[in-house]
């Protein structure tokens, strides 16, 4: 939005506020739904509109009998994205760069890595000038890049669309809905980061757009002076459970589903969601009083009415819904959000453990083992599955995956704040030398890590999630906090991921592939004894101390008969002894310690003969060397008596 429309805004705001307050309380006797028309009709009237859109009964769309593809969550493989950020790069030679349309453009290449979710970072209309300011280090101006401010929540962000603003907007809807019906038709899902934590009005300080007006107490959590509570960290917290907001909510969830297609959503700081209303009472929220039932607002609730209507809505119980179970307020709920077995979790301390372990830090191992199995410490108590578990090493927050081998410690310059923001505590480890000038041996460990975190995501039960640009080894040099950066630190640079097509993306891109094989690798249930068992450098012994810094196990698996994994995260090699497995022989398909294109011994690889009888005389004898900080798969094979 631009300066002029800004001081409409400011010039025209207290007329205006004076009607609409005065209408709706006149109206307070009609639906929701009118109130709602009214509201927005008085503020085109008053030309206080911002730029939005909406479906009106002229727009057509031509679905292609499209419908929501309803994958069991177990088999999805999500990944990360941002619009414009996708295809916004020079290198993407994309027709409509930075758009829902240039998306489609790049549908191929999320299909090619065996990517069945996409998980959009946030698309509803946002104010994007938020932290407008010049920033003297990089010589632009900072803007809200991620999107977390929403100002319309029923309209896709005009400046994603190829069209703009013409038609008022509502092309932007148009596009939207084609980039989720080609998205279906290569069979990916479309899931919405969703922000219903908090708005882009700020805090009693802070601007008034839409929710301020019509009345600022049901809308937002206040003290009994005015002041915002800030569980968002962002100024204000959205009310989400008073009964005004929590329907106003599920109206906009179903229009998403019904109207754009969507399959899915991920709600940010959804913890938020679970906290009590300003106000809150039983009278004020079920309709009739329960002697005390007072608490204090923002108090956690074990049965969020909000989240126990989503979850019984017929519309919305059978779409995907993953909490990003945490806020800025302290509260930290993963492995206890409410769920009502519908409710998956960002899983926040699968991220911490395995980067732990993988760097090899001591007092690990059972708890990657724990993650490596779906999480059951924190989902099987409360009768979830594996699949409630969203696995992942690296997000939009924090470090790339090569940022994550490459940095101790933050490098936040650019943002403009003498480094101060960002996390401080990122479990990270540069193989040791700080930087991308290294060694050629600190490169050759850093590939190494990276082929180590990615196969640990694909093997591990529960859900992988993937960041835009990861499978090339996208640096932001080191920028764990990149929220104001439309510029090449957030672009996807399509000729890096060339340049590593041969190297790091084809071995994402096939042991992607080895996930959707396996049938034992996207579990329904926990697996147990019967299926899986657990090694050390002896079949049948692993070593839980907490000096242990190797785990193995092997799966049963319908497919490949069995599967042998293991992980050393020491410093030192190690020859492991192999199961014996009678009329069977063990075959090596990953050894991540092994230069490209060895890594993963793929069968369409003309050397892939060569190399395994290299380690012949190792597999004879039922043995195979592992490297330090490297990880493997073999699976079993019958022998060939003619051979």
């Amino acid at each position: 939005m631009g300066s002029s429309l800004m001081a409409a805004f400011l010039l025209k705001k207290g007329i205006t506020m004076i009607l609409l307050r005065s209408y709706w309380t006149r109206m307070q006797k009609q639906s929701l739904a009118k109130r709602i028309l009214v509201f927005w009709g008085l503020m085109i009237i008053a030309g206080l509109k911002w730029p939005a859109r909406y479906p009106t009964s002229d727009d057509k769309f031509d679905w292609e009998g499209d419908s929501v593809l309803k994958y069991p969550q177990r088999d999805l493989v999500i990944y990360e994205m941002h619009v414009r950020g996708f295809t916004q790069h020079e290198s993407s030679r994309a027709e409509f760069p930075g758009t829902y349309l240039g998306v489609v453009e790049k549908l191929d290449h999320l299909k090619e890595l065996g990517i069945n979710c996409i998980e959009l970072m946030p698309c509803h209309e946002f104010n994007e000038l938020e932290h407008y300011s010049y920033n003297s280090v990089l010589g632009d101006y900072k803007v809200n890049f991620w999107g977390y401010s929403t100002v319309n929540y029923f309209s896709p962000m005009t400046r994603y669309s190829s069209a703009g603003t013409r038609n008022c907007g509502r092309d932007a809807i148009n596009e939207f809905k084609l980039l989720v019906r080609e998205a279906h038709k290569r069979g990916i899902e479309v899931l919405m980061d969703v922000v219903f934590n908090h708005t882009a009005e700020g805090n009693e300080k802070g601007l008034t757009l839409s929710f301020k007006g019509v009345d600022n107490s049901v809308y937002y959590m206040l003290a009994p002076k005015g002041e915002f509570y800030n569980y968002s960290g962002c100024g204000n917290t959205f009310n989400c459970n008073h009964p005004v907001v929590r329907q106003f909510i599920l109206d906009c969830l179903r229009y998403w589903v019904t109207e754009m297609h969507v399959d899915g959503f991920r709600f940010d700081l959804a913890s938020i969601m679970t906290r009590s209303s300003s106000l809150w009472d039983a009278a004020n929220v079920f309709g009739s009083p329960i002697k005390g039932d007072l608490l204090t607002t923002g108090t956690p609730l074990s049965s969020p009415p909000l989240i126990e209507m989503m979850s019984n809505d017929p519309i919305l119980r059978h779409v995907k819904l993953i909490a990003e179970a945490w806020d800025a307020g302290g509260l930290y709920q993963v492995g206890t959000y409410p769920h009502w077995h519908i409710w998956s979790e960002w899983n926040g301390k699968y991220r911490d453990i395995v980067r732990q372990f993988i760097k090899g830090t001591d007092g690990f191992s059972g708890a990657f083992a724990e993650c490596l199995c779906g999480s059951p410490d924190l989902y099987q108590e409360g009768g979830r599955k594996p699949w409630n578990s969203i696995n992942f090493v690296c997000a939009h927050d924090g470090f790339t995956l090569a940022d994550l081998v490459t940095y101790n410690e933050k490098h936040n310059l650019a943002n403009g704040e003498d480094n101060n923001d960002g996390e401080n505590h990122n479990s990270s480890w540069n193989c040791g030398q700080e930087g991308e000038l290294a060694s050629i041996s600190v490169k050759k460990l850093r590939k190494r890590q990276m082929r180590n975190f990615f196969l640990c995501l694909m093997v591990s039960q529960g859900v992988p999630m993937i960041y835009m640009g990861d499978e090339y080894g996208h640096t932001k040099g080191g920028n764990n906090n990149t929220y104001c950066h439309d510029n090449y630190i957030n672009y996807f640079q399509w000729d890096k991921k060339e340049e590593s097509s041969s190297d790091f993306f084809r071995f994402c891109r096939l042991m992607t592939k080895f996930r959707h094989e396996c049938e034992s690798l996207g579990l329904n249930h926990f697996p147990t004894a019967e299926r899986l068992q657990w090694h050390g450098h002896a079949p049948g012994t692993p070593d839980w101390s907490k000096t242990s810094r190797f785990v193995a196990f092997t799966l049963i698996d319908s497919v490949k008969h069995e599967i042998y994994i293991a992980f050393n995260a020491s410093h030192l090699p190690v020859t492991i002894t192999l199961p014996e497995r009678p009329a069977y022989r063990w075959e090596p398909i990953v050894d991540t310690g092994k230069p490209a294109p060895f890594d993963f011994l793929s069968g369409d690889l003309p050397e892939r003969d060569t190399a395994i009888k290299q380690y012949s005389h190792f597999l004879e004898a039922n043995l195979y060397p592992i490297l330090s900080y490297s990880s493997i798969i073999l699976t079993l094979s019958p022998v060939d008596d003619n051979a």
